[in-house]
């Protein structure tokens, strides 16, 4: 059998935070926050960031890579709040480009569920991985770094 020339997968990453839904939200819908722990890295330079956070708003992100076997080249990820629930729920979905060239379409559900001790945060990326995207190994490893990111940010 031919190899599928699309992978679909789904994965789920949890994340428990010292701190209220509203300020795990706030790390989501403000943009100078969401910049600092989603958009700027060491890896890439940061060329587009805009964020329209509101049900029906675009978040646009576009960078060039500035090192490993891509360095040099765009990756956009422009995506699409669908669902907005403050200090519960966000639901986006999006395509991801390498130069231009789409590599992965995904959907993900963002949930913040409240505890004794902050806030519990479900993370579930649904998405279908075309050529040259890394797969969703590479993704999900991506994922787990914003995590961490956003608890750095959320620690200020």
């Amino acid at each position: 059998m031919e190899q599928p020339k699309v992978i679909h997968s789904t994965f789920t990453l949890e994340r428990k935070f010292p701190k209220p839904p509203e300020v795990v939200f706030s790390a989501f819908s403000d943009p100078a926050k969401l910049r600092r722990w989603f958009a700027d890295s060491k890896a890439h330079e940061t060329e587009k960031f805009s964020v329209d956070f509101k049900v029906g708003g675009e978040e646009l992100l576009r960078y060039r890579l500035t090192s490993g076997p891509v360095a040099g080249m765009t990756i956009e990820n422009r995506a699409y709040y669908h669902v907005i629930i403050p200090n519960e729920r966000i639901v986006t979905a999006g395509t991801m480009t390498l130069e231009g060239k789409a590599i992965s379409v995904s959907q993900v559900t963002i949930e913040l569920l409240p505890t004794r001790e902050g806030t519990d945060l479900i993370c579930t990326h649904q998405g279908a991985f075309f050529e040259n995207s890394g797969g969703p190994e590479l993704r999900e490893q991506g994922w787990r770094i914003l995590m961490d990111k956003l608890a750095a940010v959320l620690a200020d």
